[in-house]
């Protein structure tokens, strides 16, 4: 079986998302189980000239974009035994920034033009394609534009994964014959058409062989308007062909028994030690030096999809009980100004972190006792698995992986691994709080049962990469029961 997997970012090479921690590591794990997987990238600015000198230039051509002919080179690089092709074309890419430019539509049509040109013309050609997001969503529509061209198309197959689908690539209708060189049929007969613009996303998700999503409760999301912004109808019409997977966590580098971020490393026979961690915690953000009060913090962007505006209506109320609590992240000012004067009032017991620092995170999730994720959506979420594996215990709404990987407690039997709630209201977050804090506070055995569990959790991208290569091993068979 050969995948080629393509994104328009990954680690280690160049990372603003997590699209880069997805790109970078199912690679890795689908490759240990003897797949020849490959990933092509576009050659940014931003890739490292250490990892520049070790590619070596396989193919020089130009690639036609409407009516331009676009210089085109393919360098490629071995890394830890998987090859990685990077796309150059220094106009587009040699810039600083990868998202954010005026010709972001022109830029990523030329790399999934790139793409299918790769595909054609090396000698090394997949069974399957893995597509991602919006920057690589017009794949499967330019496969299906070149097959009479590269007949070789017609026998590779697509899977395309929406990462969240709020990025959609829209853009004017023009776009489509005056830059992507696409006919216009594929607009009017609705495949691109989006609200009378060019919705690329959309795009693949009608032409994909299958589509994918980063968790199953976001796939089932997808299918009502609230979720799926305007793609619902879209969504319901692949249903034989949709699912979601869940993402994995780098379990390496998140390892409360090894993680030198962190000053007690503990394994989940010694959660005692996580006592340690918390007054070193209390210590380094001045906090008062209270083993015995529950520590709750948030670790994300500080923005409205997160949650944070519950956090910050309820303040005064949340505060109301015994606890502290930690704040660590950036986005909108009005927050971030909010969080540093609840920090100035609330002196010793709420600590305001506005930055974005990993190793601080860690040693938050070491020494914390709670993690509030109140999201509004959660295609998958990561903090509240780190937070899991590290003993945190998850303070989540149920939406998207959070549902997934978070079952409510139960005080009579002991059952789940977090607190739950269902409707985006502060009344609906403090219930939970409170069940968390009256779990803290009664000294329950159920809560070391839970915090060990948790830790014992299976999140790595083994378990992600197995369903994956189930997948297309599923979807080669169909395409050769169809032949």
């Amino acid at each position: 079986m050969k995948v080629l997997l393509a994104a328009s970012e990954a680690t280690p090479f160049v990372k603003t998302d997590n699209l880069a921690d997805f790109a970078g590591a199912l690679p890795r794990a689908v490759h240990k189980h003897g797949v020849d997987i490959r990933v092509v990238l576009p050659l940014y600015e931003a890739v490292n000239p250490l990892w520049r000198n070790k590619m070596t230039l396989v193919l020089s051509t130009t690639v036609a974009l409407s009516w331009r002919q676009l210089y085109c080179g393919v360098h490629m690089l071995i890394e830890d035994g998987i090859v990685y092709y990077f796309i150059e074309n220094e106009f587009y890419f040699r810039r600083t920034g990868i998202y954010g430019h005026f010709d972001d539509g022109e830029r990523f049509s030329f790399f999934s033009r790139a793409i299918v040109e790769l595909m054609a013309r090396l000698d090394w050609r997949p069974d399957i394609v893995h597509l991602n997001d919006w920057q690589t969503a017009l794949v499967p529509i330019y496969m299906k534009e070149l097959s009479g061209e590269y007949p070789v198309l017609n026998k590779i197959k697509s899977v395309f994964t929406i990462h969240n689908i709020i990025y959609q690539g829209r853009f004017s209708r023009d776009i489509l014959t005056d830059v992507c060189g696409i006919s216009e049929s594929w607009f009017e007969d609705g495949t691109l058409e989006f609200m009378d613009n060019v919705s690329m996303l959309k795009g693949a998700i009608l032409t994909a062989d299958y589509v994918t999503t980063v968790s199953p409760s976001y796939a089932e999301e997808l299918r009502f308007p609230f979720y799926a912004k305007g793609l619902e109808g879209a969504i319901s019409s692949i249903s034989d062909h949709f699912c979601g997977i869940l993402c994995g966590l780098d379990t390496g580098l998140y390892n409360p028994e090894t993680d030198p971020a962190i000053r007690y490393n503990y394994t989940s026979s010694e959660i005692e030690k996580k006592k340690h961690n918390k007054r070193h915690l209390q210590i380094l953000l001045k906090l008062n030096d209270a083993p015995d009060i529950p520590i709750i913090a948030f670790v994300g962007k500080l923005v409205y999809g997160n949650g944070v505006d519950l956090i910050a209506s309820a303040f005064e109320r949340i505060m109301r009980q015994n606890i502290q609590f930690i704040v660590m992240g950036t986005g909108d000012y009005d927050y971030e100004k909010f969080f540093s004067s609840a920090e100035t009032k609330y002196k010793g017991r709420v600590s305001a972190n506005i930055t974005n620092s990993d190793e601080l995170a860690r040693r938050i999730y070491a020494g914390g006792d709670f993690l509030l994720m109140p999201s509004q959506n959660e295609p998958c979420g990561k903090a509240q698995m780190i937070a899991m594996l590290y003993g945190m215990l998850p303070i989540v709404r149920e939406t998207g992986g959070l549902k997934d990987t978070v079952g409510q407690y139960n005080p009579a039997t002991g059952d789940g691994n977090g607190f739950l709630f269902s409707d985006y209201n502060a009344n609906a977050m403090i219930e939970a709080i409170t069940a968390a804090v009256d779990l803290y506070n009664s000294g329950s055995v159920h809560r070391n049962i839970m915090i060990r569990n948790n830790m014992k959790s299976d999140f790595s991208w083994n378990r992600t990469a197995l369903q994956y290569i189930k997948l297309y091993g599923d979807m080669l068979c169909r395409g050769r029961d169809n032949e």
